[in-house]
């Protein structure tokens, strides 16, 4: 994008609740824009955004899919997020890379659990946002109820920038309150075409209350306004959009839309809405790194071609044509098929074969991209997800992405010799393209783990081993991923000294541990650096540490939550080496934390039911029974949703008891919240069914 074009660029993510309508919203504003020729619809499997087999299937979005298209004289960049809290992680990284998001509710059910979720992390990178109410033909459908539970659940000053028509089955369309003008569908058109007609009598009247409603909310982000409606002078639309646009860019106002995607209403106004409201790259301003080499030095870069080029790798899959590609965003610079770029965080140099606009799993090549574009590029070979691309001259890091912890596993075996073989392979490739996927060898069992976010994540990946990747596997039942930390405080000491290949090897260290309460990390600190000492030697140290957690000291789960301090080193010269220091640290650690006291820990989950309310008792007593703790209930509608912690080993195949209990009437949401230690009476029972006796 050229820099004098560069304030036509939107780059916007479609986020909510599974089910709340994002995918439907993306595939009309694909048709309307004339990025499609017809519509696709989840339901049926034909939806373009859901490309993969599995989300086809299962009628549900299971990757972030990116496409680009036009509206008006702008480019809007789209990103589908899922919403299903599994994959949780593709709503992450998508995130950290827009400048807005459209949030899509239900308008039955508002404000939704993993709405919350996305919403806060849209929070966390400070994604200005615009609120469509969708399925406003449901029966049951609130839109005022809608903006209330944004404002309270979601703690967002939001207000209505359009009233629905009608609402129900006689939904038609919906009032502009900046010009006081109605637009209506007919519905036999495909929603192409709509009626705006002058406001008359009691819908004008009411029309102008809840316009006064939106000016005092935008009184508290302009003087000016403010002045002019507290005078009664005449306020016009021109200046309602300005002023909404600085105070949802800046503000993180919300200004709230409504429409049916379904039924093909209100997706253009919504359209205009993100074009008028939402950031382009220049609004967004610098984006601040560190150097990468110093990284307590900050560094900043601007969007514009003719700055040094910067961009951030945010997602890589597969392409079957392709290879290997990797999702970027662009922040500054420009950047051509053919070009040399550098990887600060890896030190190495990558070469990009081609740039490629994206829409859903197919693509077009391009010559270059430059500042605000997002396009996928093939060529690169140690680049991974969050990390930082630049020239080499003055390198920067952008901030790195959090992932989330995996909190369940299952184990798996390859049905062949030949599945044997591809299996390491694919499952190291799947790891690159899921940070929320991991595997490993359990030391205890023999037996190869996958871990993930919920059933469906490792469901999804083990589908795709056979199918994608065509590795035969056999898989167990799904598994509590626990974890195993210390009680108290310890110090060890630990000497390797041995002779290998005709050479002393020596290695030594005093390790101290203690608990880091609430925390999922392992942080390791050196009392002091002897100047004497090579750096490498400390290095070795704390890769000794860090590589030796995973594998836990008790039952072979990984160690979170400690904090462990060099306390002194013993170095010869002569005969020191990086490995018996990694040695010595790993086994000095271990042997502390078994000092201190090991406990094991278990995952709690924050659960959400919604349930009409003559089943509710039951779902109480259901969840007492598995040690969750009831936080409280309240009612919605004509239901009543009810939020507890739950230990996931109590939740394998919630979803069926709870179907049977309710007639199928119920839904939950279930996400990670944190971990807890088990009593010693606990952990032992647990580890006693698999055959580990503490």
């Amino acid at each position: 994008m050229k820099s004098s074009d560069i304030h036509r660029v939107r780059n916007i993510g479609i986020m909510a609740h599974i089910d709340a309508g994002k995918t439907t919203t993306t595939e009309r504003i694909l048709y309307y824009t004339g990025k499609n020729y017809k519509i696709g619809e989840v339901h049926e499997g034909t939806a373009t955004m859901d490309w993969m087999v599995q989300e086809q299937e299962r009628g549900i979005t299971i990757t972030a899919a990116a496409t680009t298209c036009q509206w008006s004289d702008s480019v809007i960049n789209i990103i589908d997020t899922p919403g299903h809290v599994d994959f949780t992680i593709e709503v992450e990284r998508s995130l950290r890379v827009l400048d807005g998001a459209v949030g899509v509710f239900d308008a039955v059910s508002g404000v939704e659990p993993q709405s919350e979720t996305v919403w806060s992390q849209a929070d966390k990178y400070h994604v200005p946002r615009i609120a469509f109410v969708n399925k406003m033909d449901r029966v049951g459908a609130n839109f005022l109820n809608c903006i209330s539970e944004i404002r309270e659940k979601l703690g967002k000053k939001a207000a209505a920038i359009q009233m629905p028509v009608g609402a129900e089955e006689l939904f038609t369309g919906m009032i502009d309150l900046l010009t006081l003008k109605k637009m209506t569908w007919a519905g036999s058109d495909l929603g192409e075409l709509f009626t705006v007609t002058e406001l008359l009598g009691s819908e004008l009247d009411e029309a102008k209350l809840y316009r006064d409603e939106l000016l005092e909310s935008l009184a508290d982000f302009d003087d000016k306004l403010a002045e002019d409606y507290l005078s009664g002078a005449e306020i016009s639309a021109e200046t309602i959009k300005s002023v909404l646009r600085v105070a949802t860019i800046k503000h993180g106002f919300i200004p709230v839309l409504c429409g049916s995607a379904f039924k093909n209403k209100g997706v253009q106004p919504l359209l205009d809405a993100v074009v008028n409201y939402l950031p382009s790259p220049l609004d967004k301003g610098l984006t601040e790194g560190h150097d990468a080499k110093d990284y307590e030095k900050k560094m900043s870069r601007s969007p514009d071609e003719k700055e040094l080029f910067s961009a951030l790798a945010f997602k890589i899959s597969s392409d079957p044509f392709v290879g290997q590609i990797t999702y970027i965003r662009i922040y500054s610079g420009e950047l051509a098929s053919g070009n040399q770029i550098y990887n600060p965080l890896e030190k190495k140099k990558e070469r990009v074969t081609k740039i490629l606009q994206m829409h859903a799993n197919k693509r077009t090549e391009l010559e270059s991209a430059s500042a605000g574009d997002i396009v996928a590029v093939s060529g690169l070979k140690f680049t991974t997800t969050g990390q930082t691309l630049c020239s080499e001259h003055k390198p920067i890091i952008f901030d790195l992405m959090e992932f989330p912890e995996t909190v369940i596993s299952i184990a798996i075996e390859p049905k062949t010799s030949a599945d044997e073989e591809k299996l390491q392979k694919t499952l190291d490739y799947l790891k690159i393209e899921d940070p929320s996927f991991n595997y490993r060898n359990n030391k205890e069992t023999g037996q190869l783990l996958i871990f993930g976010m919920g059933e469906l994540h490792l469901d999804i990946i083990t589908d795709r081993l056979e199918r994608e990747f065509k590795v035969g596997v056999n898989k167990g039942s799904p598994q509590v991923a626990y974890r195993e930390s210390i009680d108290g405080k310890a110090t060890a000491t630990n000497t390797f000294q041995r002779e290998i290949a005709g050479k002393n090897q020596f290695g030594n260290a005093t390790i101290s541990v203690e608990p880091l309460e609430g925390s999922l990390e392992l942080k390791v600190e050196f009392k002091k650096k002897d100047r004497v000492i090579p750096e490498t030697i400390f290095d070795a140290i704390k890769r000794g540490i860090l590589d030796s957690a995973p594998g836990g000291a008790m039952a072979g789960y990984a160690l979170i939550g400690i904090k462990a301090t060099v306390d002194s080193i013993d170095y010869n010269e002569a005969e020191s080496s990086d490995v018996a220091y990694t040695i010595a640290a790993s086994m000095a650690f271990k042997e502390a934390c078994q000092k201190a006291g090991l406990v094991l820990m278990e995952p709690i989950m924050a659960l959400e039911v919604t349930t009409p309310s003559d089943y509710a008792g039951d779902v109480i007593a259901d969840v007492n029974a598995k040690r969750g703790r009831i936080h409280g209930i309240e009612p919605k509608h004509s239901k009543d949703v009810l939020k507890a912690e739950v230990p996931l080993s109590e939740m394998f195949g919630y979803s069926t008891q709870i179907r049977s209990r309710t007639q199928g009437r119920a839904s939950f949401s279930l996400t990670f919240k944190r971990y807890e230690k088990l009593t010693h009476n606990q952990a032992k029972d647990i580890l006693q069914k698999r055959g580990i006796y503490i």
